[in-house]
């Protein structure tokens, strides 16, 4: 099993953001105002509390590592710089792209954290979709999860290289 020490710095931030890029694609896939984004943002961050207790170490590690303050602020500074100037359509192509990297990686420097990781990284993805309803009105009406945020669920696992969820 991996743990940080198997990571250059860079590479531990890349692990440390990619814990809220899938939630953010799915945001910026379809922002939902002010409420639907703040529930997708609560959702994303509740899947990584509930993967405290996760069997694999590394998911572990980056989950107790992102509840300090420094994972906090080195997560924060990567998406800074990842998304700086960035509006939805760029922020959500540059998450998808930041979990291709993060995809990468994982099959080169820790194959057996590998499909773990990446299914956590799609669970959190489809907490955020589930969150908010899309396309109500005042919260009455609209779907659970809209076929935007299908199309981009269905990028998240093909960015990791993972097969959809049904």
């Amino acid at each position: 099993m991996a743990a940080k020490t198997d990571f250059s710095a860079d590479e531990w931030g890349l692990l440390l953001e990619s814990a809220l890029l899938a939630g953010i694609a799915v945001t910026a896939a379809e922002p939902s105002g002010l409420w639907g984004m703040l529930r997708e943002s609560m959702a994303t961050a509740g899947a990584m509390r509930a993967a405290r207790t996760d069997t694999n170490a590394l998911i572990s590690e980056v989950v107790a590592e992102l509840e300090t303050n420094e994972g906090r602020a080195r997560a924060q500074d990567s998406l800074k710089m990842r998304f700086s100037d960035s509006k939805a359509p760029a922020i959500k192509a540059g998450a998808i792209e930041g979990l291709r990297d993060v995809a990468m990686l994982l099959d080169r420097r820790a194959p057996q954290d590998a499909p773990a990781f990446k299914s956590w990284l799609e669970q959190i993805g489809r907490e955020a979709a589930e969150a908010s309803k899309e396309g109500g009105f005042l919260g009455f009406g609209g779907v659970a999860v809209s076929d935007t945020e299908k199309a981009t669920l269905a990028e998240i696992s093909s960015a990791l290289g993972s097969a959809p969820a049904a």
